[in-house]
């Protein structure tokens, strides 16, 4: 957040939009450079794993929801509500396609150039682009359609190997649906450019042994038609293919691959975030498997992504320890939401949750000791710091403990309690301490209430520490927890007119709580109308972004809809409702 700021001086401050149409030629630039500096500060491949989680968490969704609009669009009602993921995180993106598409060097030139040619202007994402073509001598005028396009493309790609002439040929094709804001134009006479996009497609592919088959390793493909193919010689074996290497496209990735050839990405990929990324895909696999059998049993968990699990917390001990804190994260809730929709299923975020809980719960009891060894291995040796190396470690070591966490009550009581509550009290850093707390957060265990109030009575003087405490509860997966907000709502670290304490309490309930945001009883969508309705005179803009979580209310089963209709409808009826409220919620309920 201070880099990002700090970064403003020049992007948004001495060189400014032209008007609020242009508002990603600030934001989102700046996300990308505040993005690098945490990159060149720590650690790149994490950094980067980070920002695509946090794009398929929540840019994606938007992407697929009423409110869907390109990084520039064409109208608004109001401006503030283009204050959004997609303004900032996938504007980030295309600048970040930009560079993957013309190199970094010639990145830097453009960016020096643009700098050179608007030192104290107001210009327009055209000027950005056109210094970054410039300087490049890459012509970027079939690119320029990411900043008014809205949605997320698909990336469909087939591989053929063909042993006698040594030769892999691969075939990508490209498509992007129609969002709500195509729909919103349409309706308006605007007419719409429905083009190919430009895609940079960063390609590498794996041999059998591990090696990489291309000389440069790595080669960006640019897909600018709806299908072509592309042809590599010399390949000595059936290869498998890393597509989209660093994420070089925020992209839906269709291909159809094995889950031994995700392994094998997992094992040997040279290029970090795709050995995250083939893990992630595995593990979606599985979980939409378990997600199909009710979340109940394990056979529809594989012995092989156990020994993959296995190999990621080894590496983590005698390699990159932030790295495999990062690949032992399992896809989101949210993630698995938006699979679920866009395999055309009614999401049930009960069963989404028991599903990812019980694969947590599998790999705790199976990978036990290996999880106890990386815990005891990563223990603390000197005085904190906050380098890259400790930072890694602190991560692997508390994803570590939060598996242990899930192990069977016997083990659990005796073994990870009394870590965790000495965790929380010993600790000389706020990492370590808000990871044993929000851990706990999650435990039906009389220690939980002590910790909470312990935690609280040492940290009220700190209004963002105690932010941290507000927000461990309202993202509770416990039973309860809606309650437990609206009880908070009430207690003296909270203020409705505080907007940190709104997003820390309330917010991350909706956005980060699908389990209980979603309740079937309706609980969860009457506390947000009801916060929304309070809020919404004395800050639309915060009461709006609330409001963002009805987004994708029509994906979810029947029961779950009526509760949100009526939630939607009782704010839209709302006398005097504010400007930025009604948008939302107007295209939220199709008017």
């Amino acid at each position: 957040m201070v880099a990002h700021e700090y970064f403003h001086n020049w992007t948004g401050n001495r060189v400014t939009c032209r008007d609020w149409f242009q508002l990603s030629l600030k934001e989102g630039l700046t996300v990308f450079r505040d993005q690098e500096f945490g990159a060149d500060t720590h650690s790149r491949a994490v950094t980067r794993i980070q920002s695509v989680r946090q794009l398929r968490i929540a840019q994606f969704p938007e992407d697929a929801g009423p409110m869907a609009h390109p990084i520039r669009p064409a109208s608004y009602a109001e401006i503030n509500n283009f204050y959004t993921a997609t303004v900032y995180e996938k504007g980030a993106e295309v600048v970040r396609m930009i560079q993957t598409l013309i190199g970094r060097d010639a990145f830097r030139r453009g960016i020096d150039l643009y700098f050179q040619r608007h030192d104290g202007h107001a210009v327009t994402c055209e000027d950005f682009v056109a210094a970054m073509q410039d300087a490049s001598g890459v012509a970027l005028g079939q690119f320029r359609r990411w900043y008014a396009r809205a949605g997320t493309p698909r990336l469909k790609a087939t591989g053929q190997y063909d042993a006698a002439a040594k030769r892999y040929t691969l075939t990508l094709s490209q498509s992007l649906a129609p969002t709500a804001y195509e729909k919103r134009l349409q309706e308006a006479g605007i007419a719409i450019d429905e083009g190919p996009l430009h895609i940079p497609v960063a390609v590498g592919l794996v041999l059998p042994d591990g090696s990489d088959a291309l000389a440069e390793t790595t080669i960006v493909l640019s897909l600018t038609a709806d299908t072509q193919s592309f042809v590599f010689d010399n390949i000595p074996a059936t290869p498998v293919a890393s597509l989209l290497r660093g994420f070089s496209a925020p992209v839906h990735l269709d291909f159809d691959q094995s889950d031994a050839e995700l392994a094998h990405l997992m094992a040997y990929d040279s290029d970090a975030c795709n050995r995250w990324e083939a893990g992630q895909r595995l593990a979606t696999r599985i979980l939409l498997a378990g997600i199909a059998a009710g979340g109940q049993g394990s056979s529809w968990i594989p012995e092989t992504f156990i020994a993959a699990v296995d190999r990621v917390l080894d590496d983590g001990i005698s390699h990159d320890a932030a790295l495999a804190a990062e690949a032992l994260i399992l896809p989101a809730e949210q993630v698995l939401a938006e699979e679920m929709a866009g395999l055309g299923q009614s999401i049930d975020p009960e069963v989404i949750y028991l599903a990812r809980l019980t694969l947590r719960r599998h790999l705790a009891a199976r990978l036990r000791d290996k999880f106890e060894t990386v815990w005891q291995a990563l223990r603390p040796s000197e005085p904190y710091a906050p380098d890259g190396t400790q930072v890694g470690r602190r991560a692997l070591r508390n994803v570590a403990l939060g598996y242990l966490a899930d192990s069977d009550a016997p083990y659990l009581n005796a073994s990870v309690i009394p870590r965790l509550t000495a965790q929380l009290n010993d600790a000389g850093n706020m990492t370590d301490v808000i990871a044993a707390l929000g851990t706990l957060a999650n435990l039906d265990v009389t220690e939980r209430t002590v910790a909470l109030a312990s935690f609280y009575a040492r940290w009220q003087g700190e209004a963002l520490v105690v932010d941290k405490w507000l927000q461990v509860q309202s993202t509770s997966r416990l039973p309860g927890t809606v309650m437990r907000v609206r009880e908070l709502m009430g207690h003296a670290a909270f203020d409705i007119r505080n907007p940190n304490k709104v997003y820390a309490l309330v917010r991350a309930f909706c956005a980060a709580n699908p389990r209980h945001f979603h309740a079937a009883d309706g609980s969860g969508y009457r506390l947000a109308a009801d916060v929304i309705l309070e809020l919404q005179a004395m800050n639309p803009q915060v009461a709006s972004r609330i409001a963002r979580a009805f987004d994708r209310w029509r994906q979810y089963d029947d029961e779950r809809q009526s509760h949100a209709r009526a939630a939607l409808e009782r704010i839209r009826d709302c006398a005097d409702l504010a400007r930025d409220v009604a948008e939302v919620v107007g295209n939220a309920l199709g008017k």
